[in-house]
């Protein structure tokens, strides 16, 4: 596929999905929210004292804050606390997002909210934070320009620890852990993505976002500059970020945010396979919508895409597994099952009701014929 080709889309997905044409709303502060004693140990600063904190956003898995604190110096400063209460998972999605963003702030340090620390809280153990700078939200999604920039940016100047694929924690796409946690030579699909490393090529694992969608990506306010957040890296293969500007439901599928990108960081060989693994690479973001978001219509949308991607690359095996679900499939009757001959029966006899009550309907209505000629 060339490099400047639009990015394809199955039948349910252009059937189900349609971009919005509003820009997201800003997250808006409201309440006051208590900071925990633990929070405040992480503060970057010692004997920096908290003012006032506000309930900031939405989170779908816990809640977000903006916390106003006033450094020792007399200096206001401003902080964003997440907070998740989901035991361990909780533990797994605030470890592995301060991790991500410590990753990706070494490469690009203004690219993502810096990180601060992360932890439990001292009278709820179970419930979990990360703390970050605080950032301010302007227009969502990132310019497109700008965004592809700097996420192709990222993309090229890091480096993987052992030039191998994966992470040193495991890290969370929602509240799925991603089993990221090991170091591979190759995490590929067989037919499609080991091409990219065959014939003497070499892909370098690049440290990769892990969910970059409209809302997880915003222009700063202060900085103009656009930059990321939400995150839940990995070193993986770098289009693997942009499989979920594919789907329509996100703005980041306006054509002009691939496009870009693909004129910063140019598509990895073979580059005939670029759409497909654009839809494979779009699969996990798909079924996580399926997962966790009420009333998703990405159920049909990911079983339409699976059956694309193995009748274009394992037709056979595709044939022999669809014939062996049909034959699980069949009715009890096929196999002599008692209930299902009684079954059989009832409805041969229920049958044979039906068409004695038609022949007696068609004699009723031929004696009525003949008295009327009579």
């Amino acid at each position: 596929m060339a490099p400047d080709a639009d990015v394809g889309t199955g039948e349910a997905q252009q059937f189900l999905e349609q971009t919005l044409p509003e820009p997201v709303e800003p997250p808006q502060p409201s309440g006051s929210y208590h900071v925990d004693e633990n929070v405040i140990i992480k503060f970057p600063e010692a004997r920096t004292r908290v003012i006032h904190a506000l309930n900031y956003g939405e989170s779908l898995w816990g809640k977000t804050a903006k916390v106003i604190a006033q450094l020792p110096s007399g200096e206001i400063v401003n902080y964003f606390l997440k907070v998740v209460t989901l035991g361990d998972t909780g533990r797994a999605m605030c470890q592995g997002e301060y991790e991500s963003l410590r990753e990706i702030h070494k490469v690009s340090s203004d690219f993502v909210p810096e990180p601060y620390g992360w932890g439990s809280f001292a009278k709820a153990p179970e419930t979990y934070f990360l703390l970050t700078q605080f950032r301010d939200v302007g227009e969502q999604p990132a310019n497109p320009v700008r965004l592809a920039n700097r996420l192709a940016d990222l993309h090229q100047r890091s480096m993987s620890p052992f030039q191998k694929f994966g992470f040193h924690v495991a890290t969370c796409h929602a509240r799925i852990t991603q089993a990221v946690d090991t170091w591979e030579e190759s995490w590929f699909v067989p037919r499609l993505l080991l091409p990219l490393q065959e014939e003497g090529r070499y892909l370098k694992p690049c440290l990769i976002h892990g969910d970059c969608w409209d809302g997880n990506t915003a222009m700063d306010m202060r900085t103009g500059e656009a930059f990321v957040f939400d995150v839940c890296s990995f070193y993986g293969h770098n289009e693997y970020d942009t499989g979920n500007w594919r789907a329509p439901r996100h703005r980041l599928s306006n054509k002009a945010y691939i496009q870009n990108y693909k004129k910063n960081f140019p598509v990895s060989e073979p580059e005939e396979d670029w759409d497909d693994r654009n839809l494979l690479y779009s699969l996990t973001f798909n079924i996580g919508n399926t997962i966790y978001i009420p009333g998703s219509s990405q159920r049909e949308v990911v079983y339409d895409d699976m059956i694309t991607l193995c009748k274009k690359f394992c037709l056979d095996d595709f044939r022999a597994e669809m014939s062996r679900l049909e034959s699980e499939r069949l009715p009890p009757a096929s196999l002599g099952a008692p209930e299902a001959q009684e079954e059989k029966q009832y409805e041969e006899e229920g049958d044979g009701e039906e068409e004695k009550e038609e022949e007696e309907e068609g004699e009723e209505e031929e004696e009525e014929e003949e008295e009327e000629e009579e």
